[in-house]
């Protein structure tokens, strides 16, 4: 398909980003526990699809069960294929696609990558509240290489927050402190705005190891789970 369809079927809006991206990946809302159900029938249709998903223990009088679950309850993500968006929005099990602003809201590759690499290890992943602000710091070794996000501590252990951002949703995954730098490049935007913090300011230009500070839920932030505010379209 030609760029400038795909350009005219999203709307001038984000015509930068279509231009960066010739086939970004977006995403499908569906029904509550349909995730499987919708991921299996877009494959069957020849959709490029990615449901990301995690272990976890179920504890049952007699016995225990691992399982897996969504790390983005009720969203199927969708890479391309856009010009058959009809054929998606009306497989068995989807509610609509995901809009902002009216449009088709697309998801930065990277964040796609980010998430895909931290799941293909060994690494312990779970969903984790929205958290868009923070010390930020690049992962220098290990499996994520290269990866940016957010450091926090819970119960003892680091966590590296990765976020998307379209979803306004987060997950955590374990790491080692001593496996990440500060992320300049994006401290000093935050400088640029005044809002780069104390600790990681001190690391700026020097490779340092950020502090890790404790993470505390915002007032406002979005839990996982939450229905987006910005309703979606159904074609």
């Amino acid at each position: 398909m030609e760029e400038r369809e795909i350009m005219e079927m999203l709307g001038g809006g984000i015509t930068s980003v279509i231009t960066a991206e010739i086939t970004p990946w977006w995403a499908l809302y569906t029904k509550h526990q349909h995730e499987k159900t919708v991921a299996d029938g877009l494959i069957a249709k020849g959709f490029e699809v990615f449901l990301p998903v995690y272990n976890s223990v179920r504890h049952w009088k007699d016995r225990k069960k691992t399982i897996s679950i969504p790390l983005f309850p009720c969203y199927v993500f969708v890479h391309g294929g856009l010009y058959r968006r009809h054929q998606a929005v009306t497989t068995p099990g989807v509610y609509a696609i995901l809009s902002s602003g009216g449009q088709i809201a697309t998801i930065p590759e990277i964040e796609i990558t980010a998430i895909q690499r931290s799941i293909s290890g060994s690494l312990q992943v779970e969903p984790h509240p929205f958290l868009n602000c923070g010390d930020r710091v690049r992962v220098v070794r290990g499996l994520l290489e290269g990866v940016s996000g957010i450091l926090l501590r819970k119960k003892g252990q680091c966590r590296l927050i990765l976020s998307v951002d379209t979803l306004a949703r987060s997950i955590a995954v374990e790491i080692n402190a001593s496996d990440v730098e500060a992320d300049v490049y994006s401290a000093s935007e935050s400088l640029i705005s005044g809002q780069v913090t104390g600790s990681l300011a001190e690391g700026l230009g020097h490779g340092r190891q950020v502090e890790v500070h404790e993470y505390r839920k915002q007032p406002h932030s979005t839990g996982v789970g939450d229905k987006p505010d910005d309703i979606p379209i159904s074609a």
